[in-house]
């Protein structure tokens, strides 16, 4: 029941009320007493595993559509001046972008729409990783599907770069024909291969992922956070300027489609758009059933200043590769604060090393990316981490890219190789969007809605929403037609099938799933969630065994360094 860090280790304060700390012969045994009782504070949590998994590190990128990743998988390219990457023999395939749809693709067949923007998918070179911004909007994403038809994408959520955007790129005096240079609406068709994502395609050939995997519905950012911890975009329970972020769910309720930012956080708007949101999430039910577990994102500790003199809300970083200085820290990227009961508004920090993770402290399970990691050094692995990175790591078109998210992501997966708890880890690589970024795969409508803002097989039809699965206080809450767009999924794990390639169906909610599943005994958000009717990821592991071994990869190229 003991702690081997030493007494004197400073960040190990405990409020005495809570904690009995005795030191023996050097030790630190530190005593949580929890209701009737006892855990470590430090410790281990009171619900078994039903698999060997007892810490799940859920890294949750930023719009990325499957294709725009792993389209040729594993086939690269290979030029002169990038990172080589070789497939291993026997690899299998992917749904991915056969030679019809690199050379005779719906979207460069539909003039008509997409007009001199009509192209066939193209490859993006590793020169060319700083992408400008798609349009992923939850009725345009609806359009660029077209009924199943998939092809205007272009017309739809294509966009246009800013001459501000041409200009930082150097593509002011760029060949015409220079798509990426011009930053025209055909840019949507672009994808990388393993020259660029090196370490995802590294990973994929040791570990396994899925090519079979939606966003639960159409939409930007936020909703596939909320998607992540609930299952349930229906259920605002609090709206200002909230405009089109939000539409009529009916029986009075409201649906999150947009961005709004949540209301009261420090770091959100105060002339946009805000939301609050009630009903059930998965940190409400970690802490009821003793389950250590935490949100972590770049940029919420307001206390840190930055190498370059930001500190608080305006924490930012310059990206070599955007070229632009973006804040650390997305209001709308973190789905717990629109939850009252799992908010941390005022980005108040943990009281100690030793806290974090746990219930009764002040941070209320909301920190840094950097207080994951020295939870993890101390010894303080959270049962359930959630890991955001900081904007210009997260992937995101505009202010991110593949090359500083391959550094975070490797940074991660590296360093949890070297601890003692990665036998019984798994991490899970997964995206909250497509950034509209084309995808060839359309997955089955499971969820209908008929809204003003549903576009998908006819204005304001997104199929007919009668049958619509229910929010918390409406039985067909509308406003959440999906699946949506297919999206990378990866698991990172000993456990993990290894260089497999998994084609069950699922989605945002399966990860959701998994921890229910593992942690709480198939426990269900309930209220409407799509949770209910996830498919498992269950497919991607192999429990009966297990190999440890080290996979460490370069941050900067993504290619092996040891295995």
């Amino acid at each position: 029941m003991g702690s081997a860090i030493p007494c004197g280790y400073p960040e190990l304060k405990m409020r005495i009320e809570d904690t009995l700390t005795i030191c023996i012969k050097g030790t630190l045994l530190a005593i949580a007493l929890i209701g009737q009782g006892v855990a470590l504070a430090a410790g281990k949590d009171a619900r078994p595993t039903a698999t060997p998994i007892k810490h799940v590190v859920v890294i949750f990128g930023e719009n990325i559509s499957f294709d725009h990743y792993f389209g040729t998988y594993p086939n690269a390219l290979n030029p002169a001046g990038e990172p080589a990457f070789h497939a291993k023999p026997g690899t299998p395939t992917v749904n991915g972008l056969t030679s019809t749809l690199l050379t005779h693709n719906p979207n460069f067949l539909n003039r008509e729409v997409n007009g001199e923007d009509a192209v066939n998918p193209f490859r993006l070179t590793r020169a060319q990783a700083a992408t400008a911004d798609e349009n992923h909007d939850y009725t345009a994403e609806q359009r660029a599907f077209h009924s199943g038809l998939l092809d205007s994408f272009p017309k739809y959520t294509g966009v246009l770069g800013s001459p501000k955007v041409k200009k930082r790129l150097g593509s002011e005096n760029a060949d015409p024909s220079d798509l990426y240079a011009h930053q025209a609406k055909g840019l949507v068709m672009g994808y990388f291969d393993g020259n660029t994502v090196t370490a995802l395609w590294n990973y994929a050939q040791r570990y396994a992922m899925n090519d079979n995997s939606y966003g639960s519905t159409f939409g930007p950012s936020t909703l596939g956070a909320i998607e992540l911890i609930s299952g349930q975009t229906n259920g605002i329970s609090d709206k200002i300027n909230a405009g089109n972020t939000i539409i009529e769910g009916g029986d009075g309720t409201y649906t999150m489609i947009g961005d709004p930012e949540p209301i009261g956080d420090v770091c959100s708007t105060t002339t946009g758009a805000l939301a609050s949101l009630g009903g059930n999430n998965i940190g409400k039910m970690l802490s009821k059933s003793n389950v250590t577990w935490g949100w972590f994102e770049g940029g919420f500790d307001l206390t840190k200043t930055n190498s370059n003199g930001t500190t608080g809300c305006l924490r930012s970083t310059y990206s070599k590769i955007v070229r632009l200085t973006v804040h650390d820290y997305v209001p709308h990227h973190e789905p717990f604060q629109y939850y009252e009961e799992t908010a941390n508004l005022k980005h108040v920090r943990p009281t100690s090393i030793q806290m974090i993770g746990h219930d009764g402290d002040a941070a209320n399970h909301q920190y840094d990316t950097d207080d994951f990691f020295n939870a993890v050094k101390a010894g303080n692995f959270p049962a359930v981490s959630f890991l955001k990175a900081p904007s210009y790591q997260d992937a995101h078109a505009g202010n991110s890219n593949p090359l500083d998210e391959q550094t975070f992501v490797v940074r991660v997966i590296n360093f949890l190789q070297k601890q003692p708890d990665w036998k019984n880890t798994a991490v899970i690589l997964a995206y909250d969007d497509s950034d509209g970024w084309y995808d060839h795969q359309m997955g089955p409508i499971v969820n209908q809605s008929t809204t003003k803002a549903d576009a998908l097989t006819g204005p304001g039809q997104c199929g007919d929403g009668s049958n619509a699965l229910p929010g918390p206080h409406t039985a067909h809450a509308q406003g959440r037609c999906g699946y949506g767009p297919r999206l990378p999924l990866m698991v990172i794990s000993p456990y993990a099938r290894q260089n497999f390639v998994d084609h069950s169906l699922t989605d945002q909610t399966s990860v959701l799933r998994f921890i229910e599943d593992n942690w709480l005994g198939g426990e269900r958000v309930g209220g409407g969630s799509f949770d209910a009717i996830a498919g498992s990821i269950d497919g991607m592991f192999d429990f009966k065994h297990s190999n440890a071994r080290p996979y460490i990869l370069n941050e900067s190229t993504g290619l092996v360094v040891k295995q």
